[in-house]
């Protein structure tokens, strides 16, 4: 897809992955909506960081945990920026607790914002997508949705979810030319991982990522762009993990 003259919806797009990934997008030419549940400084510096490589950006907040709101925004971008041709779902956020820790409020919100507006977001702009028999859509996944991981049961079920989602959707939407990819990141260097005590930083780097370093949003992003630009990839999940989910020891 030559992304010059396309709009891409970018959620979760205020900062980490998905600021990055407004950013890329933005360096292949694509105009970029970027929504936040808030829209804070975050948000405004993607913003002008998009503006400098001379393509529109707007912001618009929605909570992706209501469906109302998820089938808003892609109808707000459609009118203020003229159309979608992207949606890059990177909105979500950690849910820890294991099984008699988690509260069920916490497991249905994890559905909400992860798998549930998933679904919102693409039956709002697909029949965008199909009147130009083009788009494309990427979903961020986790290392933790491939493998097991202690202490977050529901973070890993929902993004195990999101590669399932991914192959079904691309499948469904082939003949429209509509391509659905996904990404699966190890630990990335976001606010995410700002909870991390520092002895678990080492033991990260020292003995769980082959490579012996944390990834940058930038690393994920670049694939994100790849998938979005590559118009004979879909139904694929692509692990950017510093190979942390292919190890046996």
């Amino acid at each position: 897809m030559d992304l010059k003259g396309k709009v891409s919806l970018i959620t979760g797009g205020a900062g980490g992955i998905g600021g990055a990934t407004a950013v890329e997008l933005a360096r292949r030419g694509s105009d970029i909506m970027v929504n936040g549940r808030r829209i804070d400084a975050r948000a405004s510096a993607v913003q002008a960081a998009v503006e400098e490589l001379g393509r529109r950006c707007g912001l618009c907040e929605a909570d992706l945990r209501r469906p109302e709101e998820a089938t808003s925004l892609v109808q707000q971008t459609v009118d203020r920026m003229g159309g979608v041709d992207v949606v890059v779902h990177a909105a979500g956020g950690a849910v820890p607790g294991s099984l008699l820790q988690l509260s069920p409020a916490a497991w249905y919100e994890a559905f909400d914002v992860h798998v549930h507006a998933v679904f919102h977001l693409c039956r709002a702009a697909v029949p965008h997508m199909q009147k130009h028999h083009e788009g494309a859509i990427v979903l961020i996944s986790s290392a933790a949705g491939s493998r097991g991981c202690l202490g977050a049961l529901a973070y890993g079920v929902v993004k195990g979810a999101l590669p399932q989602f991914a192959r079904a959707l691309a499948r469904e939407l082939a003949d429209d030319n509509i391509r659905v990819n996904a990404v699966s990141p190890g630990i990335i260097r976001t606010a995410f991982q700002s909870y991390l005590p520092p002895e678990q930083v080492k033991n990260n780097i020292d003995n769980r990522i082959p490579l012996h370093r944390e990834g940058k949003p930038e690393d994920v992003a670049a694939v994100v762009g790849m998938l979005v630009a590559n118009d004979f990839i879909t139904g694929e999940t692509i692990a950017i993990d510093g190979g942390m989910t292919m190890r046996v020891v």
